[in-house]
């Protein structure tokens, strides 16, 4: 078992006092039979208070309305959880599912339908002929191993740049580019895995690295892919591994622009843009 402590702090500075519309806020991690919250608190400023309630996907939302005008909004949350995730690699595929390609069950069909539909069906050319280094119509492979070439090739192939700009590219532009940041790279394998016609969904969240403490290092965004006999699994292509207990589901989607951390508006007239600034931190306590 590993305990992790999240930190996570937004502020955006306005050069003169705004009136916040409803923000919604996902920092809070998915609990399950791999992650329990020991504690947890969330301050904010101006005045306001907090609604909670779970979305469509059983994610953990906080909206927050403002009871205030201000020239600063500052959002805090600190999370302390244990992961028991310790063997990301002990689990068991049905036998029916083993070797690709498979079907789901058709009692599961109709679930998993969602996330078997293309995000960016005009990418479907591009990825088709950038697939076919793994897998083309006829050949049977073992799904795992078809899974891993596809995420390690996706970290070999693409360099990871952070990008600061809202939106993610398209498959298609991560591969002319050869490069794009955690979102870009998992949008790429999601995108593949449903070309040949798995599930698989977006996760945001947290990742403890050696340079977690250093601000930006510590949000990821990775993708799942739903495997009979084993339910969603990580894979990380950022790194081309297999999600483990150094990982923190926060938020899962079928569109990877769906589930940042924080959304919102406010009404204003600015003479100049409001200045952003981010503090992430995932620490190990011993």
């Amino acid at each position: 078992m590993r305990r992790l402590k999240i930190k996570h702090l937004t502020v955006y500075e306005y050069s003169r006092a705004v009136e916040f519309l409803p923000h919604k806020l996902l920092l809070r991690p998915r609990e399950g039979h791999d992650i329990r919250i020991q504690t947890s608190r969330l301050q904010i400023s101006p005045a306001h208070n907090v609604k909670w309630h779970r979305d469509l996907l059983d994610n953990c939302v906080a909206v927050v309305n403002f009871l205030e005008a201000a020239a600063k909004l500052s959002i805090f949350s600190e999370v302390v959880i244990e992961n028991y995730e310790e063997s990301p690699l002990d689990f068991l595929i049905e036998r029916s599912a083993v070797n690709f390609p498979f079907d789901y069950a058709a009692t599961e069909g109709p679930d998993l339908a969602p996330y078997q539909m293309p995000t960016y069906p005009e990418d479907s050319k591009a990825l088709h002929s950038w697939i076919n280094q793994f897998w083309s119509q006829g050949w049977r492979v073992e799904t795992y191993v078809l899974l891993d070439n596809i995420n390690k090739a996706i970290a070999a192939q693409i360099q990871y740049q952070a990008r600061e700009e809202p939106g993610v590219q398209s498959p298609a532009q991560t591969l002319s580019k050869k490069r794009g940041s955690c979102r870009d790279m998992a949008t790429l394998f999601i995108e593949s895995c449903r070309h040949i016609g798995l599930a698989a969904r977006f996760v945001s969240g947290y990742q403890l690295t050696p340079t977690s403490e250093t601000a930006l290092g510590a949000t990821h965004a990775w993708s799942e892919i739903y495997l009979p006999g084993a339910g969603w699994k990580g894979f990380d292509s950022s790194s081309g591994k297999v999600v483990g207990n150094q990982y923190i589901s926060v938020a899962v989607s079928r569109h990877p622009e769906a589930v940042p951390p924080i959304a919102g508006a406010f009404l204003g007239i600015l003479n100049t843009r409001p200045v952003m600034s981010l503090k992430v931190e995932v620490t190990e306590i011993n």
